[in-house]
């Protein structure tokens, strides 16, 4: 199976700045004429730019540099030096770029399009037409270009996304997103099934479409390091709502909700500000008594019972994240 890449680290070298070169005009019975040495071009910028259509950063996996085009020299007449060529890399929507020798974060990358410059080019150097005055009329004078710059940057993925599900392994998420959306997880009966977050699409009646991110499963440690979780916490940082789906055919299924909460409490105590809706998943493997009893059980949260397989409830479960989703 593909490794799912949110986290990528490479060197961004800028281009250098050309050189400003030393000329005179040229002409007859001029053997030397009025300075006309240009000056030298800026070198190239290093660029990342949002592409909508991929998902994460695999196709980065291989770099460990990344090298922008040198500004050329300067020429005669005043002829200035080509610009050297910006260099642009594409990346996911929800990218945080940091310098790694600074710890610093330079800055994010949300919407399609969006370009962020993560190394400049170096300007280029003043050729001697610039330094003519009036008390130095012949001036030998010419500037090298300036360097470029050079950084170390990590590119961190978090998906964006309106709905993230969460929950333990074998809650029955894959099989909600499937039949929520267009997507096509990879779905079978045992814990673990999801090994990277899915994102799939689906829409209100008037054609508004909202994200759902499928978070591989948390089990108690997920926020220690435990199981999958903990690598793929981040990525609900950035959803609007949560939605921890839960199989209520489970014995103290209660249980279950509790520990999800602790692990996200844990890993970051703000998220549990977000907006979350408990989905009590598998109702079509209990009977109408059982259902009764449970419609009756109070949370600290909005519960909705539904049957993903059997796609029981949905369309209400549809509605309560797009009211949900409109009220943020």
């Amino acid at each position: 199976m593909k490794k799912f890449i949110d986290e990528v680290y490479f060197t961004v070298k800028a281009g250098n700045g050309g050189k400003g070169v030393v000329s005179f005009e040229r002409a007859k019975y001029k053997p030397k004429g009025r300075p006309d040495g240009g000056d030298g071009g800026r070198g190239g910028n290093v660029v990342l730019k949002v592409n909508p259509n991929l998902s994460e950063l695999s196709h980065l996996i291989h770099l460990s540099e990344v090298s922008a085009e040198d500004g050329k020299p300067g020429g005669p007449n005043n002829k200035k030096g080509r610009d050297g060529n910006d260099v642009y890399i594409e990346v996911p929507p929800g990218c945080i770029i940091k310098d790694k020798d600074k710890n610093k974060i330079i800055g994010e990358l949300i919407n399609s399009g969006q370009e962020l410059i993560v190394a400049y080019g170096g300007k280029g150097g003043h050729g001697n037409a610039f330094f003519k005055s009036p008390t130095n009329r012949a001036p030998y004078i010419a500037q090298p270009g300036k360097k470029g710059q050079i950084r170390n940057i990590i590119i961190e993925l978090k998906l964006l996304a309106d709905v993230g599900l969460i929950g333990a392994p074998n809650a029955g998420k894959s099989t909600l997103l499937k039949n929520l959306t267009d997507a096509h997880p990879k779905i079978a009966d045992y814990p673990f099934t999801t090994l990277s977050p899915n994102l799939g699409i689906f829409y209100d009646d008037t054609g508004n479409h909202y994200s759902i991110a499928d978070i591989p499963g948390l089990i108690e440690g997920a926020s220690e390091g435990k199981g999958l979780g903990f690598q793929f916490l981040k990525h609900i940082e950035r959803t609007i709502i949560l939605a921890l789906v839960v199989d209520v055919s489970e014995k103290n299924f209660e249980k279950r909700i509790e520990s999800v909460l602790n692990e996200i409490k844990n890993y970051d105590p703000s998220l549990l500000n977000k907006k979350i809706i408990i989905v009590g998943n598998k109702i079509d493997l209990l009977d109408k008594i059982c259902i009764s009893s449970l419609q009756k059980k109070q949370f600290s949260y909005p519960v909705i019972y539904v049957s993903a397989l059997k796609k029981i409830n949905l369309d209400k479960l549809k509605e309560e994240f797009i009211q949900s989703i409109d009220k943020t």
